[in-house]
């Protein structure tokens, strides 16, 4: 029988053969991490700014003023404008950690899986997750210790906000928003950060149930999610990534950014979210061993960003 020409492309059958194919190549690695969209730092919506960093720590300033320290005078036809020298913000100086943790994918989870893929995406999606719960919980950490304005919820007690006849949200949000607004530094709070249980009140309150619009699809009675609220993002949180059961008001444009390190080393994949992930065959056991990490700290630039909505 004659032979084709050109010949077909090499092929793999089995689960086994292919996800070891998959694991050797740090590009398709990196093309399965992308398919996690919902995998997402709460950290990199916070500080939305990005920095680069090569040596192990970052030198920045903090609360650089937004003018100048001299009045504006009046000026005399033919005279010199009076020189100001603008004032730099305070020093500081942070040190990248190595935030990272291995597991074990053995051949006989993948072989026993209907879908061989299926396996390796649980360890991918653990390993991944993992790391962004230690990343988050110790940028949100920087943050609440960063933020110190404060503005109480209306009302009496500890927890006003669960109270659906006396609770007053909108109004708390948008006196927190007029605190930072008036600080005249340039903040516009575009974010507001909760708990699920602070989200769950604010979701089903009936004074904003009756703000909205009734027959519309992105009410929350239909796709229980509220996106947008007093021209704020919504940004829901585990409990256990915030430093308090309290409500943020942020200017993430302003606040800070995470400092990662430029450099990835030899046989990584790097996914969007900057986590680094590579694997490596353990033939005596059977199995693959996959590590990620992430080389990243949380940079507070502009402290008075941000406000913190307490008793709610």
């Amino acid at each position: 029988m004659p032979d084709a020409y050109p010949p077909g492309a090499p092929s793999l059958s089995g689960d086994l053969l292919t996800i070891s194919r998959l694991l050797q190549s740090p590009a398709q690695i990196t093309r399965r991490l992308r398919t996690f969209v919902d995998l997402r730092f709460i950290s990199d919506q916070v500080l939305t700014q990005r920095f680069r960093t090569s040596g192990g720590a970052i030198a920045y300033e903090v609360s650089e003023p937004i003018v100048n320290t001299r009045p504006v005078e009046s000026v005399a036809p033919g005279s010199e404008y009076p020189m100001d020298t603008p004032s730099p913000g305070t020093g500081a100086l942070a040190a990248v950690e190595k935030w990272g943790q291995g597991t074990f994918l053995t051949d006989e989870s993948i072989k026993r899986t209907v879908k061989g893929g299926d396996a390796l995406d649980r360890a991918l999606r653990k390993t991944v997750n993992t790391i962004i719960t230690k990343v988050d919980g110790i940028t949100m950490s920087a943050v609440g210790s960063a933020i110190t304005a404060t503005q109480a919820a209306t009302g009496s007690g500890s927890n006003r906000w669960a109270n659906a006849t006396a609770a007053m949200i909108l109004r708390d949000i948008e006196l927190a928003k007029a605190q930072v607004v008036d600080l005249k530094q340039g903040y516009n709070p575009n974010i507001i950060v909760m708990s699920n249980t602070k989200y769950a009140y604010m979701a089903s309150d009936p004074t904003i149930a009756s703000l909205r619009r009734r027959e519309a699809t992105d009410n929350p009675v239909y796709n229980g999610r509220i996106e947008i609220i007093g021209d704020l993002i919504v940004v829901p949180a585990p409990l256990s990534s915030l430093p308090s059961d309290d409500v943020w008001i942020i200017d993430n444009e302003e606040l800070g950014g995470m400092a990662d390190e430029a450099e990835v080393d030899p046989g990584y994949a790097v996914s969007d979210m900057a986590i680094q992930v590579q694997s490596e065959r353990k033939a005596k056991r059977d199995a693959w061993e996959l590590w990620g990490r992430r080389l990243t700290v949380p940079v507070i630039q502009e402290p008075g960003a941000g406000i913190k909505i307490t008793n709610t």
